[in-house]
């Protein structure tokens, strides 16, 4: 089975322990690399606010400036102890492996990579939505873990929508095929674990969900690439896009895990 890796240059768990871990069981014909000018982050920005309105953007700002304080310094020393496990799990990926450092994915050069590494599967691991020409290029079809179940958590952050809006079964991540829609393709699987919302970051579960289940989601692109994978029906269920987490409802559903955690600790007590 030959794989391609589409990820971001800033994100170490991807670019190399998704990597590592991708050359461990198919052979990996090549990385894209994507290194975003700074006006994609303000085509964001603009996009966001567009979306939720000035009021509800000061409140994603908020979350930002609470986030950058007061949790970024652990979630970088989990992020390194977990590229540190990975590390260890899966040997370097082969130095001649094919990288291609480019602005975004959907560049004519990174169509042209994907097009000569000519993969079975491609594994999408980015921010941007892939265009036809791209994610079509793959015999088996484009792919990604999107860090939220869906139809109900599409696009942005979606276990951390599903924690605030206390929807616990719901929090994990799915396999799916890209298409033209934001994260509407067909669904093969969903991943969990036993995750801590008390004292886990909505970053650290948003990663766990994936990288707690790479056993299983090895299964899974072995069974899509040789095409005896089963869709899970997914008609008839909710679905709706979220965004940027809000400090406001961050604050809510901590609380909330708290009294919960409270409760189940009073009575446990109280058993005994």
């Amino acid at each position: 089975m030959k794989t391609l890796l589409i990820c971001h240059h800033d994100e170490p768990l991807n670019r190399i322990g998704v990597a590592r871990w991708l050359a461990s069981f198919s052979e990996l014909v090549g990385v894209v690399q994507v290194e975003e000018p700074r006006r994609r982050l303000w085509r964001r920005i603009r996009r966001e606010l567009r979306r939720v309105g000035l009021v509800r953007f000061l409140d994603v700002l908020a979350y930002r400036a609470y986030d950058r304080l007061l949790v970024t310094r652990e979630d970088r020393a989990w992020e390194a102890r977990e590229l540190e496990r990975l590390c260890a799990a899966y040997p370097p990926v082969h130095p001649r492996t094919p990288l291609l450092v480019t602005a975004g994915p959907n560049t004519p050069e990174a169509a042209a990579f994907i097009r000569r590494g000519a993969p079975d599967l491609l594994l999408a691991r980015c921010k941007t939505i892939l265009k036809r020409e791209v994610f079509a290029l793959p015999s088996r079809g484009t792919f990604v873990l999107h860090p939220g179940i869906c139809p109900e958590y599409r696009n942005a952050h979606g276990c951390f929508w599903a924690l605030a809006n206390d929807d616990l079964q719901k929090v994990g991540a799915t396999l799916l095929q890209v298409d033209e829609g934001v994260d509407t393709g067909p669904v093969y699987r969903y991943f969990s674990y036993p995750y801590d919302e008390v004292s886990e970051s909505p970053f650290v579960i948003e990663s766990r969900v994936v990288f707690e289940n790479l056993d299983a989601l090895r299964e899974e692109l072995i069974a899509l690439a040789e095409g005896r994978a089963a869709r899970v029906e997914t008609s008839g269920r909710p679905t709706a896009t979220w965004g940027q987490p809000w400090l406001t409802k961050y604050v809510r559903w901590k609380l909330r895990a708290r009294r919960r955690r409270s409760r189940i600790t009073a009575f446990c007590g109280s058993r005994w």
